[in-house]
This record gives C-alpha cells, structure tokens and sequence, in this order.
C-alpha cells in the first residue's frame, strides 16, 4: 500500500511503475543477475545490471568521475543564474533529467516516468537517504530500488573506496591517471603539514549562529585529520555530532591560524559575515587567513584531488 506520504496518488504511481516495470527484462535466475549489498545491510538483487540510475547530485558527480552515467539528478545541480553548481561536479547536467534542486524537492511523478532501475544516495544520518524527503520516501521506494552509502563516520579515502566499489559493480571503473594524480596530492599535504604546524579550524554560519565543525564527523576532515592537519575539535557538539553552535559574541572559543568556511550556497557567504563585528577580531581574519570549505565534494580522486590541491596551496599561504 502506497504510504500517505507519497506525493502521488495511488493509481497514478501504480500506472507509473507498471509501465517502467512491463519494459524491464525478465526476472533470471542464471549468473547474470546483479546484486549489492548496501550501508543500510539492504541486499539489491536484480535480473541484470541496472543502467537506467538516478543519484543525488554528490553522489552523480562521484559516480560520473567513475564513468557511470546516470540518467537523473537530484540535489543542488543548477545556480539561480543558470549555471551549473559545483556539488555536480563533471555531470553534464544538460542531458541528465532533473528530478530536483534543492532540499525537500523530489518530483516523484517526473522520477517514475523516466523507468529508473536504480536510486544512489549518500547518507549522514543513519537510514536517510540524502535529500529525499521523508513525506515521499515510501513512494520512492515502490518505484526502484534504493542504495544508501553511509558516510557519517567514514574517511574520505574510504568514501573513495566504497564508490569506487559501486561504481565498478554498475559497469564503471577507476581513472587510473587521476588516481595517481591524488596520490600526489596526498603527498603534497602531508609534506605542508609536516613542514609547518598550523591549527585550523572548519565552519559554516547563518545570521544567527556560528558553527564550529566536529572534523571526526565528517568525511574530508576525518580523512584530513588522519593526514596530520591539526583541526579544531570542538569539546562538545549539538545533537547529531556535526558541530557546535556558538553565538556571534563567542566566536572567539577556539584559536586557530586559518579558518576555512563552508562555501555552498545554502550558508552565509563571507561578505555577509564579515558585517558581523566580532567576526574581524579574529587573529585569522585580521591575519587574512580565511578561505573556502568544499564541504560536500564528489568522493572520486578527481574530486578530492581538487580538494587536496587547494586546501594545501591555502595552507602554505597560512
């Protein structure tokens, strides 16, 4: 039975998936079927492997770097001016369909018509799916199959890994090139870490609050972390682990030498933050030590290649 939630009505979905499900290949019992456990422990078991796949958008760009090409997006893929939003990486978001933007849209009707086999979300709280809203999970669910990556709690590399492991399973496949082009990079960091100690600390901010990141709870820090950049660690967090809330006039708890701020859209741009008074009286500000947080880059080796790149060429300017 079709969940209140869903955003269709019941004949309306049933038709739907009846006609996705009348042109997918009979069901096989043979070698040939395709299965994958996922971070949820959901085992997918299909007749052959899927082909027609929609991810959100972090996890399209991921899968693209891969060589998967999925068919439809969700998440922040498109700017208000037109433009493409970095969080979609390399997508060529001009021939995948859109089936959202922004959070808590999800055009299931739009989602059912195009046949998908199969849904790839990363996941930051356990059993949710990123950005697939709640009130239409259950309808989602009756259309294809879902796979979850956890990333609460992971590393970067194992990030890499784990898609990559995804990513191969659908037909894709590592650029070897790009990875040793991370290697690289990886090398590049630890050498500025180790050659001059710097305490840095990750945030984002809103009118009303500032928040100073937990790095063990997020992926690129934890795998920054482990690398030898000594971060700020809050000494308590708000609920969920993510960060702790600081009012405007307490910004100034943690000493740090540079600060990097969350750079996507959904947070306080720099210009708008540098208005708040106490904001310049921070040592890394006054300092001019204060650069971009790519807090949701693609888990590839060209993704964290970039943000290898950058955040090292930031540090040694620190």
């Amino acid at each position: 039975m079709i969940s209140r939630r869903g955003l269709l009505t019941g004949g309306a979905l049933l038709t739907l998936a009846a006609c996705g499900q009348q042109r997918r290949p009979a069901a096989s019992t043979g070698p040939s079927r395709w299965t994958f456990t996922d971070d949820r422990g959901r085992k997918i078991d299909l007749p052959v492997r899927p082909s027609r796949v929609v991810a959100q958008a972090g996890a399209a760009a991921t899968l693209w770097d891969f060589g998967v090409r999925p068919i439809g997006i969700f998440g922040p893929h498109r700017l208000k001016d037109g433009g493409k939003d970095p969080e979609a990486g390399d997508v060529d978001v001009t021939k995948v369909e859109t089936i959202g933007n922004v959070w808590d849209e999800f055009n299931v009707e739009k989602y059912a018509a195009i046949n998908p086999e199969l849904l790839v979300a990363g996941m930051y709280l356990r059993q949710e799916l990123w950005y697939v809203p709640q009130k239409s999970r259950d309808t989602i669910e009756q259309v294809a199959p879902t796979i979850g990556i956890q990333q609460q709690g992971k590393s970067g590399d194992q990030l890499i890994s784990r898609y990559e492991q995804l990513a191969v399973a659908l037909g894709g496949h590592a650029d070897e090139a790009a990875r040793a082009r991370f290697r690289a990079a990886e090398a590049d960091l630890v050498k500025a870490v180790a050659d001059k100690p710097r305490k840095v600390l990750f945030c984002a901010a809103s009118p009303e609050s500032f928040w100073v990141c937990d790095p063990r709870g997020f992926p690129d820090q934890k795998y920054l972390l482990a690398k030898g950049l000594d971060i700020v660690v809050p000494d308590k967090t708000d609920e969920g682990g993510y960060y702790q809330s600081l009012s405007w006039e307490s910004i100034d708890r943690y000493a740090a030498d540079a600060i990097f701020a969350d750079a996507r859209r959904q947070s306080m741009r720099l210009q708008e933050i540098a208005r708040k008074p106490t904001w310049g009286k921070l040592p890394a500000v006054r300092a001019g030590h204060v650069y971009p947080w790519r807090a949701e880059m693609r888990f590839s080796h060209q993704g964290y290649t970039a943000l290898l790149e950058e955040l090292t060429a930031n540090l040694r300017k620190t």
